[in-house]
């Protein structure tokens, strides 16, 4: 196949993400609506997923070969993204919402840590600043929410997950079009998870797996809007943006993410004033990190 020719801007690219973002931030709430257990949640989502691209391709003509060496990484990209939604549902499922997304803030820190590493790069001190900043309000928001121990070290391994598929496919899928990729990654992600299935049942064991009828509904948003459109968004944004710079952006989803929880859930009766402190924290990282990749784009021209 033969590589995507052009590109989009680094506006573009960082409107791109944010857009993603803001949507993914809604998942949270979608998670807390459906009850159904994690596993099968995750395992509804990708099937509606994969099923909803092949027709959608199939209709567009937009179905292209990959060799087989590709398909082979993007499927294990994809296992890997599947697994992250487990722990994130998971976190919410055991704490709340508010909590699992804020345990996605500490991507930016991870990801300074481990981008290096795959992609053969020195480690970025002011990089590394910003992720802790990030990383400290985390850890003021923890300090009044040590009861849900379990929710936050689950949500925790979420973050390290998203991270190495960001890391992943910034190293790997650059130079292939976005819709190829979004099929094969989402549907060799749900090959793989549908064959782990009955390891992940036993280690947790389901109580409620088939959706209701509103859920059913909550599934299809979930799949259609916040899986397929914004896959397209994130990936054409990480052929112009780093893999730290996507990662930080992602600490937002907790701002996005809570916001919409405070409104709907009215999550902020079950926190306190350290939970404000933290989020400033987070915002402020992202804030300086958008800054500094925007002045360098302009200080480059």
């Amino acid at each position: 196949m033969k590589p995507a020719t052009g590109g989009i801007s680094l506006s573009r690219s960082l409107i791109f993400i944010h857009i993603a973002v803001f949507v993914w931030g809604f998942t949270g709430v979608l998670g807390r609506a459906i009850t159904v257990d994690a596993v099968w949640l995750v395992q509804w989502r990708m099937l509606i997923t994969t099923v909803s691209l092949w027709v959608l391709f199939g209709a567009l003509g937009l179905l292209e070969k990959m060799p087989f060496k590709r398909v082979v990484l993007l499927a294990g990209i994809g296992a890997i993204l599947a697994f992250h939604w487990v722990c994130f549902y998971g976190s919410i499922h055991l704490a709340n919402v508010s909590i699992a997304l804020t345990c996605l803030a500490t991507s930016g820190f991870l990801s300074s840590l481990i981008e290096p590493l795959f992609m053969r790069s020195r480690v970025n001190i002011s990089e590394v600043l910003l992720g802790v900043l990030a990383l400290a309000g985390i850890a003021i928001i923890y300090r009044s929410n040590l009861s849900f121990g379990v929710g936050i070290w689950v949500g925790l391994m979420a973050s390290l997950l998203t991270v190495l598929v960001s890391v992943f496919n910034k190293k790997y899928v650059t130079g292939f079009k976005p819709t190829t990729v979004t099929l094969v990654q989402l549907s060799g992600g749900w090959l793989v998870f549908t064959v782990c299935m009955p390891l992940l049942l036993w280690a947790m064991p389901t109580v409620h797996w088939w959706p209701s009828v509103a859920e059913w509904g909550y599934l299809f948003i979930l799949s259609w809007v916040c899986t397929i459109a914004t896959f397209f968004l994130y990936i054409q944004a990480l052929q112009k943006i780093s893999a730290f710079t996507a990662n930080l952006t992602l600490t937002l989803e907790p701002v996005y993410g809570i916001l919409l929880a405070f409104v709907i859930f009215k999550e902020y009766e079950q926190l306190n004033g350290y939970f404000f402190w933290g989020l400033g924290c987070i915002v402020l990282a992202v804030a300086i990190q958008l800054f500094i990749t925007i002045k360098g784009s302009i200080g480059s021209k």
